[in-house]
């Protein structure tokens, strides 16, 4: 209880300062729920205040959610983590891989040397990436027109490799395209899939690509932070008849309903008397993928969209089967092995296997990896941790 008044002590003073309009948090173990509250508003000056179940847009916290789809098919044979993915799904590595440019600005190509696989997508080791990180990749969508993957247009996933799929790490557009594996593989749109497998036997409630008027009524606004670092209100919604649902970003949702999923992983596949996967699958999506390669730095490439984000600097980290994976305890107290993500309005989560918790923090603000935001998160689980 200590710990929780601390928690709720430290978010009320940023609240107050105006580092930040609002935000709320879920804490969770094995057993349950240990916290969840909401502070500040959920509107920079509204009157609605942040609560448990104000709603939110997840953006890559979805990527968490599409990969346990993804597995559970894994699981039922309808899908492989190694064979190549575009006997599924043609249009996956279509391009090639980018080698530069010519005179006259064009990209030019060359043929990946293997073909990309749902491993590859998962761990973010197929090639692809996002313009917000790569030059390149914005270089590429301004000379060919290709718009950008937020337009939720199938077009904007035709984009080129960085790299031979394999070789090194990349954040990016990969688990869109297993969002379409798995609509292939099913026949469902990502949407229905997600509703019928995850949302429905967890009580996700809240959770959805298509908000409904119901979470309209408890939507918290999304806020900009000029470069003088004041707060404003901004227009900002996912498309709301999307040519295609992104499996790598397009999710509203609570922190109510992502505790209950962030602990269906810590207690290995189960929440209740439901089971999605196996605890083998489970240990196989939170073990490190990638070594000897590590989680890189991303570097902004679109300063609007993104700061420079770095997790744990100075730190080697892995990356599982969605999951940022810290190879060493971090400076919070996490165990190592410990499963976190984010998303780009500054909302984050953590899943610590080893001391048995979750956590989420979400807030509605760009650019990502906000200075306050992130400050924050890092509190709320260091005070969680704390001796």
């Amino acid at each position: 209880m200590e710990r929780q008044e601390d928690i709720a002590i430290r978010m009320q003073k940023a609240v107050q300062a105006g580092e930040i309009p609002g935000m709320v948090l879920a804490l969770g173990d094995r057993h349950g729920t240990r916290m969840e509250a909401g502070f500040g508003a959920r509107s920079l000056g509204g009157a609605e205040a942040m609560a448990p179940d104000s709603v939110f847009w997840i953006a890559s916290m979805t990527k968490a959610i599409t990969g346990v789809a993804a597995m559970m098919l894994v699981e039922a044979g309808k899908l492989s983590l190694d064979a190549p993915a575009n006997t599924l799904v043609p249009e996956i590595g279509a391009l090639g891989v980018l080698e530069g440019f010519d005179e006259a600005g064009q990209p030019k190509m060359r043929p990946a040397k293997r073909p990309i696989t749902l491993r590859h997508l998962l761990t973010h080791t197929s090639g692809y990436a996002y313009d917000m990180w790569s030059s390149d990749i914005a270089r590429f969508r301004k000379a060919t027109g290709t718009p950008a993957v937020g337009t939720c247009r199938n077009a904007a996933l035709a984009l080129p490799l960085l790299f031979d799929p394999g070789e090194h790490w990349s954040y990016g557009i990969g688990i869109d395209w297993a969002g379409k594996m798995i609509e292939a593989a099913t026949g469902e749109t990502l949407g229905v899939h997600l509703q019928r497998v995850i949302f429905e036997p967890l009580g996700m409630v809240d959770t959805s690509f298509k908000l409904h008027p119901d979470q309209r009524a408890r939507l918290a606004a999304m806020h900009g932070r000029g470069a003088d670092g004041a707060l404003s209100v901004i227009p900002f919604e996912v498309p709301q008849e999307p040519e295609f649902e992104t499996g790598g970003g397009g999710l509203y949702g609570t922190a109510r309903d992502y505790l209950t999923f962030a602990r269906m992983i810590l207690n290995g596949g189960k929440h209740g008397d439901i089971r999605l996967l196996k605890a083998v699958t489970i240990a196989d999506m939170a073990r490190d993928h990638i070594a000897p390669l590590s989680v890189r730095p991303m570097i902004s490439a679109v300063p609007s969209a993104t700061r420079d984000a770095d997790f744990f600097p100075g730190m080697a980290n892995g990356w599982g089967l969605t999951f940022l994976v810290n190879r060493k305890p971090s400076p919070q107290g996490r165990s190592a092995g410990g499963l976190a993500w984010a998303g780009l309005g500054n909302t984050y989560y953590w899943i610590d296997h080893g001391r048995g918790t979750a956590g989420i923090f979400l807030s509605q603000i760009l650019p990502f990896f906000d200075p306050h935001a992130i400050a924050l998160f890092r509190d709320f689980e260091s005070l969680v941790n704390a001796d």
